[in-house]
């Protein structure tokens, strides 16, 4: 083809995209997800040219801004919440959540579904905080234990300039084993294969809408596969949530096509879509950053957030300690922040290995112009959103050897379906080599403590946090540990005191936990697709 007529082509193609935009009513559905308690901007990390880089992201008063600037550039505006907003943060822990309803009810959303970590306070106080953001919430598959009716409507529609639009709202049906089983008494969980597909049918068919769009809170993986799934026939977009990863450029199902707009405030996803008698006829997508210099704070906002914070910030801005080398959570393997953890709990309990959840949040913490920088407890609730006591107790190289293998698929399962949440475990104590890439119980390659080969029919002392409702005899989902022990202090107090005897500290990526096909700098991946973490 001669470029004449290549150029002839191309500009014939965008004739007639903008023919099918004329007259088409415009709509813009923008999303948030997983702010996890995050009121402010603060530091946010980016994977760019092969290297770690941070910038100042996010603020509730910042995202009004944004807000604003979108709906008045289009008044066909709808904005949704993902879930997991109202836990997190120093702030949302020491007033269970109570804070928000004020902020949310003075922001621009006009829906919001529940996260996995809605559940953290209790159901009762759950229950108030989202009502009192006076703005819909749906969930189709969370249920009151006694009667087994909805906690809330399954979905939502509004129409706009004739063309009807429908939402609806689907929570991880696995909460109660994510996390602490008290943490959702009294509420009941449905999976995918339980409704879900009628209650589309329903907004389909019986609603009448133009398109269809799911708001779910179980993860990228299992997100996708939806996508790919004969329930999602008549679904036009997936906005995922759950798992934090930044979609800039939406993931094509077989049906669907997924989004997932980040975390912790620092993005907003903007969908824009184009309607033509009752038919999608263009679209576009854009994750936007929110840059506190390119959106000031909505002074509104502002001043409620100030005045959220009053009652805590004497207490959470306390510094307790100083880092020289930056502390990040993003990586899938080892990350600094868990390394500084971790070794803390090793120090107070004098364990041959302390272990702590594989989180998906905490923000950095990054010393500049050469200083070290201050940590304080609010930084502390960051990095460990729930304070529990530390719990002790031993087991054998063979219990922990095929408890690492069920971490490590529930991580890295070629099945996407199987992955749970969450990266790997963490650790100190313990060097583990592994191959991800190898089949369920097949993955180590070797463990060693305290520079020794790890013994099977050997015992081997371990600390964790209590996760309340689980059996005494378990430790961060091991079970059958022996001569368990509650200590009297909390995993908080273990990290003030070691910073208090350490800082300033200087964690960084020391190799207990190495992957060659991963490599040392190891972000999500999706299988089947070519998503990169940015």
């Amino acid at each position: 083809m001669g470029l004449t007529l290549f150029t002839s082509c191309l500009n014939a193609e965008g004739k007639d995209k903008e023919d099918r935009k004329e007259n088409a009513t415009k709509i813009t559905i923008l999303q948030t997800a997983d702010i996890h308690g995050q009121l402010d901007a603060h530091p946010e990390l980016f994977w760019e040219n092969e290297e770690i880089v941070f910038k100042e992201r996010g603020g509730l008063a910042h995202i009004q801004t944004l807000f604003e600037e979108e709906r008045a550039k289009n008044p066909n505006t709808i904005i949704l919440d993902g879930g997991d907003l109202i836990q997190g943060s120093g702030y949302a822990a020491l007033s269970e959540g109570k804070i928000f309803p004020d902020i949310i009810k003075n922001m621009d959303y006009d829906l919001i579904v529940p996260g996995n970590w809605e559940v953290v306070y209790g159901k009762q106080v759950m229950m108030d905080v989202l009502q009192g953001f006076e703005t819909p919430v749906i969930v189709q598959n969370m249920f009151h234990d006694k009667d087994q009716k909805e906690l809330f409507p399954p979905y939502w529609t509004k129409e706009i300039e004739g063309v009807k639009l429908g939402f609806i709202g689907i929570n991880d049906p696995d909460v109660p084993v994510r996390q602490n089983p008290i943490f959702s008494e009294g509420i009941g969980f449905s999976g995918l294969e339980d409704g879900v597909e009628e209650v589309i049918q329903k907004v389909k068919n019986e609603e009448k809408v133009d398109a269809l769009f799911l708001v779910t809170h179980f993860g990228i993986f299992k997100q996708v596969e939806l996508a790919n799934s004969q329930i999602a026939k008549d679904v036009d977009y997936i906005f995922g949530n759950d798992t934090h990863e930044r979609v800039r450029e939406p993931i094509q199902g077989k049906y669907a096509k997924v989004t997932e707009p980040g975390a912790f405030g620092s993005f907003v996803g903007k969908l824009d879509l184009y309607f033509k008698d009752g038919e999608i006829v263009d679209q576009k997508y854009e994750l936007m950053e929110v840059d506190p210099e390119r959106y000031p704070a909505a002074p509104e906002i502002a001043e409620l957030v100030k005045k959220a914070k009053a009652p805590y910030e004497e207490y959470l801005e306390t510094v307790v300690g100083y880092t020289e080398t930056p502390l990040y959570r993003y990586l899938t393997v080892e990350n600094p922040m868990d390394n500084m953890i971790t070794d803390a709990a090793r120090w107070k309990t004098g364990a041959d290995i302390s272990i702590s959840n594989g989180f998906r949040f905490g923000n950095p913490i990054v010393p500049e112009n050469g200083e070290a920088a201050p940590i304080t407890r609010a930084n502390l609730w960051n990095l460990l959103p729930v304070n529990e006591k530390v719990k002790t107790g031993k087991a054998s190289g063979k219990q922990i050897k095929n408890w690492l293998e069920n971490e490590m698929h529930n991580a890295f399962a070629q099945n996407s379906i199987e992955r749970f949440g969450g990266w790997l475990v963490r650790f100190s104590g313990m060097e583990v080599d592994f191959d991800s890439q190898n089949e369920k119980g097949e993955r180590i390659q070797s463990v060693t403590v305290n520079g020794a080969e790890m013994q099977e029919d050997e015992y081997y002392t371990i600390s964790a946090c209590v996760r309340p409702g689980d059996p005494i005899d378990n430790l961060c989902r091991m079970s059958n540990v022996k001569d368990v022990e509650v200590k009297d202090y909390t995993i908080h107090e273990v990290v003030e005191e070691y910073l208090q005897k350490h800082s300033p500290v200087s964690p960084k990526l020391d190799g207990r936990a190495y992957c060659e096909y991963l490599g040392e700098k190891s972000f999500s991946t999706v299988p089947g697709t070519d998503y990169e973490f940015q």
